[in-house]
């Protein structure tokens, strides 16, 4: 493609020197640049791009494009936000992708990869090939990759879903991150169906107020479209009993699909019952009702169920196969994850990194619990601080034993982070900075019938302390405790 025809996705810019190079890729990490590349400069939290443009014009860039004059000897194309600039770029370059493919985006606070696991599951079910982006990876039919954010910057996405469009996928089905809405990562996204779990505090440390965290995931919504069309309906799936959903039904043209266990929902479940092995409850639709068992627990594995019932519906699914499909999901990796080494007390390893997915959990292990709950929370470093006592008073309130530990301190000292949590502590508690002596010190306490929660790290395989990245996997340190205790 040459340089012209990429440029069309511009509206605006001022080109700097000639020639109409011919650009086979695109790319916005100097160190991945080949012969032929076209550079985009962006600037990060730490690092500017432009910086490295004279870098990416020696191993064989093209062209640049770039917020400020260049002196290079290559075309330099002068925009005012490279950051836009590049999901038009990478929308023209890989010609659309979404355009080829049903694509379902889930928003919230919480259960954003709870949700999309079990859309996948029953699209799979359906013999249709998916593709999936989220936090724990990204998958096309059963391939998988890494995933670094939530949700990849435009470039990466396009990229991705252009390998989708390839492979030809039916259904593809993404967590879509407030950061990445606010900072226009899905920008040239064609979305079919919005989903919106729920909205509690979190992220305040870059979104400042709830009222602005509010409005970044009302983008989605907003960007659906506006119009009509009855060979591509758009749809937006909203949790009725979430006061947000309001303002997102306010702001999308698109039809509106609602969900709910409170409010007066399209869709609503009735008759909930809990156990420690499952879920069942009514689902109530315009025109029946019907059973559903779920292998998941809790109140917000109801919340999610029916999140996920409500995009495969409005995506021509039956109902009778959708909750087949959701009868058979056992989990989602670091979701309410049981390690089970042969002890005699459950432990549940959970991403629960938020005081209401805390609260949510710690409730759920109340309604089944025989025994004392042990819970293991910490809170991240260099990340929202205001939520530290929130976090620490839910986890007093609703556990028999709690333990303040590390999470990922980053730069943070974590006694500093421990003393914020202690200032919300309404009950007594233990404070055990190292995090494996913390999961220990509860596997070697509990007794039979206890419940012991790990919060906050789920499916992570990491800890991040300083600038150093260790191998830390909390399923892994409990079932090394539970095998020390055994033996």
């Amino acid at each position: 493609m040459k340089l012209t025809e990429v440029l069309d996705g511009l509206l605006l810019y001022k080109k700097v020197g000639q020639g109409n190079p011919d650009i086979i890729h695109v790319e916005m990490d100097s160190r991945k640049v080949v012969e032929g590349s076209l550079f985009v400069c962006m600037e990060g939290y730490t690092v500017d791009g432009h910086d490295f443009a004279p870098q990416a014009v020696g191993k064989g860039a093209a062209a640049v494009i770039s917020e400020r004059d260049m002196d290079l000897p290559v075309p330099v194309i002068i925009v005012k936000d490279t950051h836009r600039a590049l999901a038009e770029i990478a929308g023209v370059f890989y010609d659309n992708p979404t355009k080829a493919f049903r694509l379902i985006g889930v928003t919230g606070t919480n259960g954003k990869t709870t949700v999309t696991h079990l859309i996948e599951k029953v699209f799979k079910d359906q013999l249709l090939l998916t593709g999936l982006i989220g936090t724990i990876n990204m998958k096309i039919g059963d391939e998988v990759f890494e995933t670094k954010n939530t949700t990849p910057e435009s470039l990466l996405l396009q990229q991705q879903f252009a390998k989708m469009r390839d492979a030809k996928v039916d259904t593809a089905v993404m967590e879509v991150s407030s950061h990445a809405l606010s900072l226009g990562r899905t920008r040239g996204c064609d979305f079919d169906v919005a989903v919106f779990t729920n909205l509690t505090q979190d992220h305040l440390d870059y979104h400042q107020t709830m009222d602005d965290y509010r409005h970044a995931k009302e983008l989605l919504f907003s960007q659906l479209g506006n119009t009509y069309d009855r060979n591509r309906r758009k749809v937006a799936v909203l949790n009725i009993d979430d006061p947000a959903s309001k303002h997102y039904e306010k702001a999308t043209a698109a039809h509106v699909l609602t969900y709910g266990i409170e409010g007066d929902a399209d869709l609503k479940a009735e008759n909930i019952t809990f156990t420690a092995d499952g879920t069942r409850f009514d689902l109530v639709t315009p025109d029946k009702k019907v059973p559903v068992n779920l292998q998941l627990v809790g109140k917000f594995s109801v919340y999610n169920a029916l999140a996920a019932v409500g995009a495969c519906m409005v995506s021509g699914i039956a109902l009778d196969d959708i909750l087949a499909s959701l009868k058979k999901v056992e989990g989602v990796p670091g979701r309410f994850e049981l390690v089970n080494e042969g002890q005699d007390f459950p432990v549940i390893v959970d991403y629960a990194h938020t005081p209401d997915s805390l609260e949510n959990v710690l409730k759920t292990i109340k309604e089944f619990a025989d025994g004392e709950i042990y819970s293991i929370t910490g809170c991240g470093g260099d990340r929202d601080r205001t939520k530290r006592p929130l976090m620490a008073n839910i986890a007093t309130k609703y556990s028999d034993y709690a333990i303040f530990t590390s999470d990922n301190p980053r730069s943070e000292d974590p006694s500093q982070i421990l003393e914020d949590m202690e200032a919300g502590a309404k009950g007594p508690y233990t404070k055990i900075e190292e995090r494996r002596e913390a999961i220990r010190y509860a596997v070697n306490q509990a007794q039979s019938g206890d419940v012991i929660l790990i919060a906050g790290k789920g499916h992570e395989t990491y800890q991040i302390i300083g600038s150093n990245v260790y191998d830390f996997d909390d399923r892994q340190v409990a079932r090394e405790a539970i095998r020390e205790r055994l033996k």
